[in-house]
C-alpha cells in the first residue's frame, strides 16, 4: 500500500520514496509508527511503501525498563 504526505505511519520501518521524476529520484528513508509522513516542500506527489518493517528501540521490550 503506498502512502502519501499527512498520512500516519502505520509501522515503523523502511520506506522507499517515489516522486514526479521530474522533482526527484527515489530513495528510501526510515519513518516511525504513529508520526505523520512529511511534506515535500515543492512536490505534492511523494508516496511511501513499506520496504522493510521494523520495531523502533524504544518500543522494543528488552530495552524497556
Amino acid at each position: 500500500m503506498a502512502y502519501k504526505p499527512g498520512d500516519v505511519v502505520p509501522e515503523s520501518g523502511i520506506y522507499r520514496v517515489t516522486h514526479d521524476p521530474k522533482h526527484a529520484a527515489a530513495h528510501q528513508v526510515t519513518c516511525i509508527e504513529g508520526k505523520k509522513f512529511p511534506p515535500r516542500g515543492s512536490c505534492d506527489h511523494p508516496r511511501f511503501v513499506l520496504v522493510k518493517a521494523a520495531i523502533h528501540v524504544n518500543d522494543q521490550r528488552s530495552f524497556k525498563k
